[in-house]
């Protein structure tokens, strides 16, 4: 008979034990880090979904590959692995290591833009979009509109609207425009894909233009796995098939090996353009090290090599979304107010929803993910106004259509136990959704304010309405 259930296609060898903690400590402890879940110390998370980058679990291969590292200062192997690894995978002659995906996005940025040109996405990446606009960029969103509405269906909400494309390139003109940004999956849209069918387009109208067109390929293979199930025509093809055809689309990729590739640090830039990747590689030996280990040592190299052929792995990408799937559902049952469909990395709680008694200028999202460290112990990450950050000439505050707090899930690293204890959680925490305080800044910094800013609650009597209430029967109590 045919089986319907699914196991992880890995088993436990090596174990981190958790520390539980009381409600009286988690209080404490995000008081101290000023609301901010990233400034709490890790020894005091139970579960820890902040992120998916470089939270990964590594293989057993992959720890094998990092004693098989050769820190040789230039030439190492480790770096010709993963050139042969990446060249393979996802098809770039010109591969460049990086420290993350960040140092890609930076020398991207340098080497393309030029102060007054104008940067088209499908929507923005805090970090992305911060190196664009320090190099003198504009950028310009030109998503499809369904894609800031948290509860609408439709499959593809990472696609690009060819006619917000099409009015940008008449208004500035193609010249002032080195690249189309293109995300795979698109992060602040709550994981959303992009269909193979626009990226094909898009493709189609930046030849036709002299465009580039470049990828944040950081999750491309959640992207593929998305295309596979969802998009007519492809379920026969494997997903390391699809991937190769939408790098194929691309003139170049920043990547962060973080996420997709199962490695706790390393990126990398793959570029097509001869004259691009030269000047790429004299930047990467200014900002990051030589260009054939980019502020890696080779065992980083090494393991991310591996992790990039693990990654392309058909019962790894189904489990790792089916885990993801998994958390969702249980929250979609209980009628926790999440965006939809479930994306490939992370849950996305509507905090606006969730929370409406706040108004946008106390931070719903943030205060959210603070309440619910109070509650369980469990990081989450605001995805909302406090991303957002402020307009850059009037400083005002940002309001983006989602208010989000992500719940991000490690590769290989928790278990479906886990998600069962995150789901009575935030059910536990929505049954109080009412006495939750928002919350004002202490501190801003001037960039990613999300990082590093603190806040108080906005009432003084602390996060919650009825601060004295005894612990709920949560695993954490």
């Amino acid at each position: 008979m045919s089986r319907q259930s699914w196991a992880e296609p890995w088993r436990i060898k090596v174990v981190e034990p958790l520390r539980m903690t009381s409600r009286a400590e988690r209080e404490r402890a995000i008081r101290d880090a000023g609301y901010n879940t990233f400034l709490l110390p890790s020894d005091d998370v139970y579960i820890d979904l902040l992120t998916d980058s470089g939270t990964s679990a590594m293989s057993d291969r992959q720890w094998a590959g990092m004693m098989l590292g050769d820190e040789a200062y230039a030439g190492s192997r480790n770096f010709y692995h993963l050139q042969d690894a990446v060249r393979q995978y996802y098809g770039y002659p010109h591969v460049i290591p990086t420290h993350q995906g960040r140092g890609a996005e930076h020398t991207l940025s340098r080497a393309l833009i030029k102060p007054g040109d104008h940067v088209p996405g499908n929507m923005y990446f805090t970090t992305t979009r911060a190196h664009q606009e320090l190099a003198g960029a504009t950028f310009h969103d030109i998503i499809v509109d369904i894609a800031h509405d948290p509860v609408s269906e439709c499959p593809f909400k990472g696609d690009v609207d060819l006619s917000k494309l099409d009015a940008l390139v008449r208004h500035v003109g193609a010249d002032r425009i080195p690249y189309v940004s293109v995300a795979a999956t698109v992060n602040m849209a709550g994981g959303q894909p992009i269909s193979l069918a626009n990226l094909r387009a898009v493709r189609a109208f930046t030849r036709a233009h002299g465009i580039r067109l470049i990828l944040d390929a950081t999750r491309a293979v959640e992207n593929a796995w998305f295309i596979q199930q969802r998009e007519p025509g492809q379920k026969s093809r494997t997903v390391a098939e699809i991937l190769f055809e939408m790098c194929a689309l691309s003139d170049g990729a920043t990547m962060s090996g973080k996420k997709d590739s199962l490695v706790n640090i390393g990126g990398w830039l793959g570029l097509r353009e001869d004259a691009v990747a030269d000047e790429a590689r004299n930047l990467v030996v200014l900002f990051e090290g030589l260009h054939s280990y980019g502020g890696l040592a080779g065992r980083d190299l090494e393991a991310m090599a591996i992790g990039i052929e693990e990654s392309v792995r058909e019962e790894h990408i189904r489990s790792r979304i089916g885990q993801v799937l998994y958390l969702g559902q249980a929250l979609i049952d209980a009628g926790i107010p999440v965006v939809r469909p479930i994306g490939g990395h992370a849950v996305y709680l509507d905090a606006a929803a969730m929370l409406p008694h706040l108004p946008r200028d106390q931070f719903p999202a943030q205060a959210l993910a603070a309440a619910l460290y109070v509650e369980s112990g469990i990081r989450s990450m605001e995805r909302g106004a406090v991303s957002a950050g402020r307009d850059a000439l009037t400083g005002a505050n940002l309001y983006p259509a989602l208010e989000l707090v992500r719940l991000t899930i490690p590769r290989r690293v928790y278990t479906q136990a886990h998600m069962d204890v995150v789901a009575e959680s935030v059910i536990a925490l929505h049954e109080v959704r009412e006495q939750v305080h928002g919350l004002q800044f202490t501190y801003e910094p001037q960039r990613l304010r999300f990082f590093q800013a603190r806040f108080k609650p906005v009432d003084a009597a602390g996060m919650f309405s009825d601060a004295e209430r005894p612990e709920r029967a949560l695993a954490m109590s």
